[in-house]
């Protein structure tokens, strides 16, 4: 288990984006008067996008990447090493996901500033990630435009999330929350297995599995059992 030190200045094609989505500002001298440079640590599995995340943040005057992890168990060892000031997190990834990184890191050090970055905006997966620690959220789409000021907001210390996210957490914060037993239920289903197979598997009923699958389809307001797995997967209940 290692991660990769960073240094010097690059640039990638992330750059631009002077103004963050809520409307803040930045002004060059707001910047440059900075005690020290922002430092930051990346953790994705995929290589390219560190690299264009890299270049992106060593071409500010007031960032620099000090560490690059491939995955969860990579991110808390770096993070004990490196103390970034922020950490740029991915959440599927191999061995220990984002989450759980994030839940580790803020376990040893409370006050570690986390901002997620990832492909997929459902709203149960920012609450965990939120609930775990989390200081900011961002879509790997809005990299390019609210990177670096996502950056340097959550660096003094403000929360960002995307209005997409928040309003799709706001629509389901009355919702019934799945139960542990139904969200093993619905991974059965989601892997193709029958009642019976969910049933021997859970070491239940095939008529407690069709109940569990009655709740789960009135929760999610869901057609039938393809549906029910479509939603879970959009919201992130499943991560597949």
């Amino acid at each position: 288990m290692s991660c990769t030190e960073r240094g010097g200045r690059r640039t990638g094609p992330f750059e631009g984006g002077a103004t963050c989505g809520q409307g803040v500002e930045f002004s060059p001298e707001i910047i440059m008067s900075s005690q020290h440079m922002i430092r930051v640590l990346t953790v994705d599995d995929h290589p390219l996008l560190r690299g264009g995340i890299s270049g992106a943040i060593n071409a500010q005057p007031d960032m620099t990447v000090v560490a690059e992890a491939t995955d969860g168990d990579e991110a808390v060892a770096c993070f004990r090493v490196h103390r970034p000031d922020i950490t740029l997190m991915d959440l599927r990834m191999p061995k220990a996901n984002g989450i759980d990184a994030i839940a580790a890191i803020r376990k040893e050090w409370p006050t570690a500033r986390i901002i997620v970055l990832t492909t997929y905006g459902g709203d149960v997966q920012a609450l965990r990630a939120f609930k775990a620690g989390a200081s900011g959220y961002l879509l790997k789409s809005m990299l390019r435009t609210e990177l670096v000021d996502t950056i340097r907001l959550v660096h003094a210390g403000h929360r960002r999330i995307p209005q997409e996210i928040a309003v799709e957490m706001a629509q389901h914060v009355a919702d019934d929350a799945l139960t542990s037993r139904e969200l093993e239920t619905l991974r059965g289903v989601a892997s193709g297995s029958s009642n019976k197979i969910i049933a021997e598997h859970l070491g239940i009923s095939e008529h407690t599995v069709k109940g569990h699958l009655k709740s789960i389809l009135s929760k999610l307001d869901a057609s039938d059992r393809t549906h029910a797995v479509m939603i879970a997967l959009k919201r992130g209940f499943l991560d597949m």
